[in-house]
């Protein structure tokens, strides 16, 4: 009699545990879709007060019938041809920046990595101050073009010094091959810039870091490369939660770790490449986004990736609104902004007890 009242209870534990282990699921899903609403709706106000507040400040309905039906009005003119470019730039480049430094620190497993360890930053530098020195091109739109290719050559070098030892690319070669071919590439950098003075020009106006792009054609060029990268980002998700329990872990899981470190390396490349090039190098965002965004999502990079993209938009946009209040009628450009308002952010951060770790 008591195998059988022992059995018979087992069926009732096993219908007892199931809803207990799916509802926390269920519930949690509610709560991040919950979450990313809000983060939506926070970067269409974001959005908003980009358009309206600037050295001239233009009502809401003003920017709505700018937008809706255009005139040759002056405030017309400033939001369409100035300050939309400016908004739609903020936010592809904030949210390409944010999720670029989760891909960094996931593949890293490096909580202060950010996306200029590898190599992505210096190397566009360089190459916009080759084509200066060498070619003698100071157009911003060819600018793009000489930077994402030397974004995308220094982060290939730094994969593939990574990759030179018998375990392949590992968090610590990679950060180490990245520090080395940085410092080798800002190095040559600043050799060129003392020797010409329109590569120095060149090299100051796009080191400052700034948003205020000329016109849609320059959004419109840009626009492809950053999609790109923010699919591949996003696709990359489960692979970096594998890879967060250990290499051996994640093959045993099924990944191909190889497969899932080039895919995160390029959809870096293509994101930081592709924003470094178009607004320069943009400091902080990949930085400091995770850590914040880790504190609301845990480890789970399927809520980390989008939530950083989103987050990481919201901080640029706001950032860079605060820049054009503080001096008014002028601005400071949102690089310096960032690098003011990020590193004590950043330290309360690290002195928190429960500093999520990556």
């Amino acid at each position: 009699m008591r195998r059988t009242g022992s059995s018979a209870r087992v069926p009732t534990a096993e219908a007892g545990i199931a809803p207990s282990r799916v509802e926390p699921t269920a519930t949690r899903y509610r709560t991040r879709t919950l979450q990313i609403i809000v983060l939506l709706g926070l970067v269409v106000v974001s959005c908003a007060l980009s358009l309206c507040i600037g050295a001239k400040p233009i009502p809401l309905d003003a920017v709505w019938h700018a937008l809706v039906t255009p005139s040759g009005l002056e405030d017309d003119m400033i939001v369409r041809d100035l300050r939309v470019p400016r908004t739609v730039i903020g936010a592809l480049v904030g949210a390409a920046l944010g999720l670029a430094g989760a891909l960094t620190q996931g593949h890293t497993r490096n909580p202060i990595a950010d996306p200029g360890i590898l190599g992505i930053t210096h190397g566009a530098g360089l190459a916009i101050v080759l084509a200066t020195y060498s070619l003698g091109i100071t157009d911003l739109h060819s600018f793009i073009w000489f930077g994402f290719a030397g974004a995308a050559l220094g982060a290939l070098t730094v994969f593939a010094v990574g990759s030179a030892g018998r375990g392949g690319p590992t968090p610590l070669t990679l950060v180490l091959a990245g520090a080395a071919i940085s410092a080798l590439l800002q190095a040559i950098t600043f050799a060129i810039v003392l020797l010409d003075q329109r590569s120095l020009d060149a090299f100051r106006f796009w080191k400052v870091g700034s948003i205020a792009v000329a016109g849609m054609p320059l959004v419109v060029q840009v626009l492809p490369f950053l999609v790109i990268g923010l699919a591949l980002g996003l696709a990359g998700a489960s692979g970096l939660n594998a890879l967060a329990l250990g290499e051996d872990v994640a093959r045993s899981l099924g990944h191909s770790v190889e497969r899932v470190r080039v895919l995160g390396i390029a959809a870096i490349t293509v994101l930081v490449g592709a924003s470094v090039a178009v607004c320069g190098p943009i400091g902080f965002v990949g930085l400091i986004v995770p850590h914040a965004v880790r504190l609301v999502t845990g480890p789970d990079h399927r809520w980390i990736l989008p939530f950083s993209a989103l987050a990481g938009a919201i901080l640029v946009l706001l950032t860079d609104t605060v820049g054009r209040i503080v001096a008014r009628p002028g601005e400071i450009e949102v690089g310096v902004m960032l690098a003011l308002i990020g590193a004590p952010f950043f330290v309360v951060l690290v002195r928190r007890r429960k500093l999520v770790r990556v």
